[in-house]
């Protein structure tokens, strides 16, 4: 299993030359080696990282009869119909929760049914199109045929850990949750980053495209991708986590292989048990923009390739201009939302037009937004 922290106490032990097994000393460090263990699928074939992968933003570089728009299951069959989300800054998404303003904001995944990390660790192993487990028992047993994880559980939940299916199942999701809170999940060491902390210069064109990023007499962006009050705080995630249904079409490619009738409407935050209002159908949780330009395809179903094309759709709602009522991926005229009745009609047409040296600006900004370790990936796009 592949290891990617260096700071975790996960000590390995020399002895005669050759490595032991690693000791899980931290919840952080058990976490980790749950996060990369494919034996907690079904088939043994997929863990955590298959879908959101270290070395790709923690996003799915996987090709499907899809493309990259939705993940395979552990049984080599079954496509998702939604797009896995990035799991980099997951840390900082708030609890699902309504805000002051009465809005629906925070949770995880992108209808935010579960609250919390902790929650969403749980899902993906119990999913039948996912890792494909019958039950939380099944789990655990996988867990048990491991004597350092029931060493490590035991020392860092209760000996008694293992007596009750739920609970250790929980401590198994505690552990992944407690190392996706890591820096190694958010380093804040991107260009936009070094920017502020005055290490490097942004070019004029990343530059213009932060000042547009930024201005709502400019652009719409910053409406829903600020978190923050100040354009400068070093903790920006580039989501405000609220939801919002901005007209994504249905992604065709995708239902004509994963299985899901072509009359069926992805209810987006209506799919949560916890929302029953269907003015809400068709929302979803706005992701962040962090590490956006080596995570695509976009949108909740991976409907669109391009970075750039995602820009454009945006800018289709504020301009007459015939040619931009054109998808530049199909040639075509923008495909119509799958859900029309809930828009976000006022954020979508707030701002101005945009011409090609902005919208080319404004990816430029958010190519800036890529972590260290993934700028690589930039140069190979």
């Amino acid at each position: 299993m592949a290891r990617f922290l260096t700071g975790f106490a996960i000590g390995l032990v020399i002895s005669t030359g050759a490595m032991a097994e690693p000791v899980f000393e931290t919840i952080e460090s058990l976490g980790e080696a749950l996060f990369f263990d494919e034996n907690l699928s079904k088939n043994r074939t997929q863990s955590c990282a298959s879908c959101h992968d270290p070395e790709n933003g923690f996003a799915d570089p996987r090709e499907t009869d899809a493309g990259k728009a939705v993940s395979l299951g552990d049984d080599g069959v079954s496509l998702g119909d939604r797009s896995a989300p990035t799991a980099s800054y997951a840390a900082f998404v708030p609890e699902f929760h309504v805000n002051k303003d009465g809005k629906y904001v925070g949770g995880m995944f992108w209808d935010g049914r579960e609250a919390d990390l902790e929650g969403q660790a749980g899902g993906p192993p119990l999913n039948p199109i996912e890792m494909g487990m019958p039950d939380k028992a099944s789990v655990v047993g996988r867990l048990q045929e491991n004597p350092e994880y029931v060493s490590a559980m035991k020392g860092l939940f209760s000996e008694t850990v293992f007596d009750d299916a739920d609970a250790a199942y929980a401590a198994m999701t505690k552990a992944i949750a407690a190392f996706e809170r890591t820096d190694f999940f958010a380093p804040f060491d991107s260009k936009y980053d070094r920017f502020l902390r005055g290490e490097v210069q942004l070019t004029r064109e990343e530059e213009l495209g932060r000042l547009l990023f930024f201005s709502q007499q400019f652009t719409n962006c910053n409406l829903c991708h600020q978190l923050q009050r100040s354009a400068i705080d070093p903790k920006e995630t580039f989501s405000n986590y609220e939801y919002h249904n901005i007209g994504t079409p249905v992604n065709h490619k995708a239902r004509a292989v994963n299985g899901v009738g072509k009359n069926v409407v992805d209810d987006g935050l209506l799919a949560n048990p916890a929302v029953k209002d269907p003015a809400h159908q068709g929302k979803y949780k706005v992701p962040t923009l962090r590490n956006v330009a080596v995570t695509g395809p976009y949108m909740h179903n991976g409907v669109f390739e391009d970075l750039r094309t995602v820009v454009l759709f945006y800018n289709r709602y504020n301009t007459k201009s015939a040619a931009r009522q054109i998808n530049p991926e199909t040639n075509k005229v923008w495909d119509v939302p799958e859900v029309a009745h809930s828009l976000s009609f006022a954020e979508l047409t707030e701002g101005p037009a945009l011409e090609d040296d902005r919208i080319d600006a404004l990816v430029a900004f958010m190519k800036t937004l890529t972590d260290a370790r993934y700028e690589h990936l930039l140069e190979e796009d």
